[in-house]
């Protein structure tokens, strides 16, 4: 009697270790290829960076850029500012700088400007002053909580520990607001951040003298 020889199963079959092989390659691929994807959609456009010749991030500010009024004694003089790695599709900036710690319950808006042109890579020292319609061209200089447009300097209650003032320069994808003069800093910051690409901050402190 002749004995029956039965196929062997595919799975003990010596190339099955290499199809697995291949499988395991392949899921590994394709993980790599999603996160690869992933990591591409949620890296940001572009590192845009601010820089000031008058002050280092977290440094202390000059005299010249305190505010002279309410007991201060300053020049109120806006700082030099000058960005780079601007993101694509880039079509205009705005330029808004706040105190968290001034003791209102919001903090204080210093200087607030919009519609700043898309091609500008930097302000001269004093650009916020805004009486001179040419301070900078272009752009509109808002009110901020002094009342009035233009920059406003540090100048928080005696004694405190240093206040941060925080220079936030945002790029975005409208050519100009176009925000009312009186226009609220509430108002501005809700319509900046509704067309915000990038945005990055350049940090100074001021904490007045105790004299």
């Amino acid at each position: 009697m002749k004995t029956l020889r039965t196929a062997r199963s595919p799975v003990n079959t010596p190339c099955a270790p290499k199809h697995r092989h291949l499988q395991f390659s392949a899921m590994v691929a394709f993980g790599v290829g999603i996160a690869l994807t992933m990591a591409a959609i949620i890296r940001p456009a572009s590192a845009l960076e601010l820089h000031s010749s008058d002050f280092a991030d977290n440094g202390p500010l000059a005299d010249a850029q305190v505010f002279n009024g309410f007991g201060c004694k300053g020049g109120n003089l806006s700082p030099a500012l000058s960005w780079s790695d601007v993101p694509d599709g880039t079509k205009s900036f705005a330029l808004m700088v706040h105190d968290p710690d001034a003791p209102t319950g919001s903090g204080w808006w210093h200087w607030v400007v919009t519609d700043i042109p898309a091609d500008r890579r930097s302000l001269p020292q004093n650009a916020g002053d805004a009486t001179n319609p040419n301070a900078i061209p272009g752009a509109h200089q808002l009110k901020t909580d002094f009342g009035l447009p233009g920059y406003g300097g540090p100048c928080p209650p005696v004694g405190d520990a240093p206040h941060p003032y925080q220079f936030t320069l945002f790029a975005l994808d409208v050519a100009a607001l176009e925000m009312d003069a009186n226009a609220s800093t509430a108002l501005v910051g809700f319509m900046v951040h509704a067309h915000t690409i990038a945005r990055t901050t350049l940090t100074g402190t001021y904490g007045r003298p105790d004299k």
